[in-house]
């Protein structure tokens, strides 16, 4: 990539060269304006840090004990799953053999080396404001998680049983604890999930960094391998924490033994698990996107724009925040967000399979039950595959040779597509097989292929949207040239068009999916097919049958981005700067493409999950419950609520990254003033306090529409329950709850699409601007291609990421409390 020198100049004002002399980057740790309680710390504390205590005591203990310790708790695990089934012995196999590749991966990147001590001193500050702002994030989701577990279990210890669970002496007691037990175990091990990816991340950044100065094929390598850690280690917490809890409850509960539980009615107690992860994800995404949204607008309009200096320059006081903001938002957000992805597709599909295995009197429904864990454990297999396919080699040297990254990706996502099939067949063949229907089996892999083919689909439907290589971004980048609104227009415009096909996509894939299913020559009792809602169960495991490679490609993104921070504050070479900008472009599409994964797969699990609460509706009420009908005004009024929670929420979302960039780029304006030595590298910026105002203003920022989210569904759940208990309709509530969750879900996507793919497309056009077209960087175009990508940050990051894990938070919210609305 050809960056003409003088275009750093451009229209923004003055840049001259700058002096490779870099202060000191390590700032103190950080501390939230505003203080705690000496409880509410040490409750944060207590409940954020206890894994890593551990984690410490263990590092401490002799290497012997050690090992004898960790043999004893495989000993332990594996025998309660011999005791359960030989599939769970499986999956816990292969979680455990992929989380010695993680290992193996996270050794190979930290062996790689730091670099010049510049580039180690900022990665140091990032890390301190990363592992800051984690701590006291996670410890206001930890109060408000125990705050939500008392309330699950006085509403469990008082409502009503359904005929099952009294006739297996399951009663309100342990049915209460058991849901609360398994939500606090989902949100603590979503809150390790996106520790994990922020761990990562901030250790890899600088050896990415250090790397481009070599090669951009060993830069590439590196950030590939440390998402594929961050992926293997989160993809297998997901599977391998559902085998444990359903092993354990399997041989606690006594399951299938005279007069206990029938095994079809044991997904249904992983519920809570969901639920758990769900809450999590949703204010991890919504404090890390506040977080690093606000940081980047504040960055660039007065860094940028006002003062004239480059992205990432280490004289703008809110650089520091706003890579900070990369792997608290980008990273340890989308780690809980995939795990609860996976939680929640794994647990609807393991209660829609019991179901229909119950009904079809199945003899052994195991196979149907426990499908979902082993078409993960092989994604874990078939991703290790993709991810150990792209090797490191020096580049020839001719900046024309150098190997287009998203190309390289491309073919390890192709890799493991064509693995993807062959197991996920294998995978049907042996799970799903029943001499009640011989060839249900083959049905089934289809319906898998159809899912594995949609997930391909979204990823190239957009990559198209967002790609500059693409026309939509050119087209979008072109408009720029003749204005900041030309570019607005065109940017939303782009984003409502880009609606269309991804919905057509999932629209044939549910149909087709539900017809394979359907015909599969599964019947029940009277012999109605019933294998329609599993088919698009099956469809939506294999549309996450590459979970694992897709989060590599994510975490891909914000690690590079990151590198290319740190080589432009620490003052390396423009050639090394080009490797990274290509990386990071590179990134910016493949997190747009994650995030379309994400919604696909969210509007099939949502589905699945809708469907689940229609089961248990019907359950708990006696009655059938197989359609709502709108043309009753209170279910539609519900309907309604839906769409109106959608909107709401995203308008929440991205004012609160409005008002907290404003306080951003005050004080960035007022450092600028204040030390007018800073430009010439004579003061130093206050890095701190910019990193401290985002993180105390996303902390309070994501508490309302995080609030709105979990109690709107109840509420109104609520009040027309006492409406229909007083108006002679007993199933009143649970109809207008059905009616809001189907709208909201139609309508989230269809927003979640728009407000990704829009962001993802201005951040783009941006880069394309920024590699010599249409005036390059400084130019006119550049700077309302700013604007536009300024517009777009809390689209894409904050209130797009958001609303996809906000419909399976509302589905999971549905099924938990059903029996409160009848």
């Amino acid at each position: 990539m050809a960056i003409d020198d003088d275009m750093e100049v451009g229209a923004l004002g003055p840049y001259t060269d700058r002096p490779r002399v870099f202060p000191s980057m390590r700032s103190k740790p950080y501390k939230p304006l505003k203080s705690q309680t000496f409880w509410g710390w040490l409750l944060a504390m207590l409940t954020v840090t206890v894994f890593l205590q551990i984690f410490r005591v263990l590092m401490g203990v002799n290497i012997r004990v050690l090992l004898v310790l960790m043999l004893l708790g495989l000993g332990g695990i594996f025998y309660i799953g011999a005791s359960t089934s030989p599939i769970i012995v499986f999956v816990f196999s292969v979680c455990i053999i992929s989380f010695l590749l993680s290992i193996y991966l996270a050794k190979w990147v930290l062996a790689k080396d730091e670099g010049p001590p510049e580039m180690a001193q900022i990665s140091d500050a990032i890390r301190d404001g990363a592992e800051g702002f984690f701590r006291t994030q996670y410890g206001t989701i930890s109060k408000m998680a125990l705050l939500l577990a008392v309330v699950i279990l006085s509403i469990y210890l008082f409502r009503s049983t359904t005929p099952q669970q009294e006739s297996s002496g399951l009663g309100r007691t342990i049915s209460a604890y058991i849901t609360v037990a398994a939500f606090l175990l989902g949100a603590l091990c979503s809150g390790i999930a996106g520790y994990i990816g922020m761990w990562v991340s901030v250790r890899a950044n600088v050896r990415v960094s250090s790397a481009a100065r070599r090669s951009a094929r060993e830069a590439l390598q590196v950030a590939v391998r440390a998402g594929g850690f961050s992926a293997m280690v989160v993809v297998g917490m997901a599977v391998i924490g559902i085998a444990i809890l359903y092993a354990s409850f399997y041989v606690w509960l006594g399951v299938d033994l005279p007069g206990s539980m029938k095994v079809t009615e044991l997904p249904l107690l992983l519920v809570g698990y969901g639920f758990g992860a769900s809450f999590v994800a949703l204010f991890a995404q919504l404090g890390g996107g506040i977080y690093t949204k606000a940081a980047d607008v504040g960055a660039d309009l007065v860094g940028k724009v006002e003062q004239g200096i480059p992205e990432d320059d280490p004289r703008n006081p809110a650089v520091i925040a706003d890579l900070v903001g990369d792997n608290v938002g980008d990273c340890a957000a989308r780690g809980a967000d995939l795990f609860e992805s996976i939680a929640a597709e794994i647990i609807s599909a393991m209660i829609l399979g019991g179901t229909m295995a119950q009904r079809c009197k199945i003899e052994d429904p195991s196979g149907f039950i426990l499908f979902p864990l082993v078409v993960h454990s092989f994604d874990l297999v078939v991703s290790s595959v993709g991810v150990l396919s792209i090797r490191g080699t020096r580049d020839s040297g001719a900046k024309g040779a150098v190997e287009d990254p998203m190309a390289v990706l491309q073919k390890g996502y192709s890799v493991t597509i064509v693995l993807a099939v062959i197991t996920f067949g294998a995978s049907t063949r042996w799970m799903l097989y029943t001499e009640q229907a011989p060839s249900a089996w083959l049905n089934f892999a289809l319906c898998g292929l159809v899912g594995i083919i949609t997930a391909y689909v979204f990823v190239w439907i957009t990559k198209y949207y967002t790609d500059y290589k693409h026309e939509p971004v050119r087209t979008l980048a072109l408009s720029s040239s003749t204005g900041h609104g030309t570019n607005i227009i065109a940017g939303v415009s782009l984003g409502l068009e880009s609606t269309a096909l991804p919905v057509l996509v999932i629209s044939v894939s549910i149909i087709s999916a539900f017809w394979l299913g359907h015909t599969s020559g599964l019947v029940d009792e009277t012999g109605n097919p019933t294998g329609g809602l599993f088919g698009t169960a099956v469809a939506t495991m294999g549309m996450l049958s590459t979970a694992a490679y897709i989060l590599t490609m994510d975490m891909f993104g914000p690690i590079a981005d990151n590198a290319g921070g740190i080589v432009e504050m620490s003052q390396q070479p423009e050639s090394v700067r080009e490797i990274t900008d290509v990386l990071d472009a590179v990134g910016n599409t493949t997190k747009a493409t994650t995030k379309g994964f994400a919604i696909g797969s969210a509007a099939l699990a949502s589905f699945l999950l809708f469907s689940a609460y229609m089961d248990e509706v019907a359950t708990f009420a006696h009655e059938p419950f197989k359609q709502v009908d709108i043309a009753i005004p209170e279910v539609f009024i519900g309907g309604l609520l839906g769409s109106m929670l959608i909107f709401l929420f995203s308008a929440w979302a991205c004012s609160a990254v409005g008002r907290t960039a404003q306080e951003v780029v005050t004080e960035v304006r007022r450092q600028f003033i204040e030390r007018p030595g800073i430009m010439d590298y004579k003061e130093k910026p206050d890095y701190g306090r910019c990193v401290a105002i985002v993180a105390s203003a996303s902390l309070r920022e994501m508490i309302k529409p995080g609030a709105l989210a979990i109690v709107s569904p109840v509420a109104i759940g609520v009040l027309f329950r006492i409406l229909g208990y007083y108006t002679g309709h007993p199933l009143l509530g649970a109809k207008v709850v059905a009616s809001m969750l189907m709208f909201a879900t139609v309508s989230g996507i269809l927003m979640a699409l728009f407000l990704n793919t829009a962001g993802g497309a201005w951040d783009n056009a941006k880069k394309y601007i920024e590699t010599g077209a249409l005036g390059g960087k400084g130019s006119e175009s550049h700077k309302a291609a700013i604007t536009g990508d300024t517009v777009g940050d809390p689209f894409k990051d904050t209130a797009g990421p958001s609303l996809h894990v906000l419909i399976k938070l509302l589905a999971t919210i549905t099924l938990v409390m059903a029996p409160v609305f009848l």
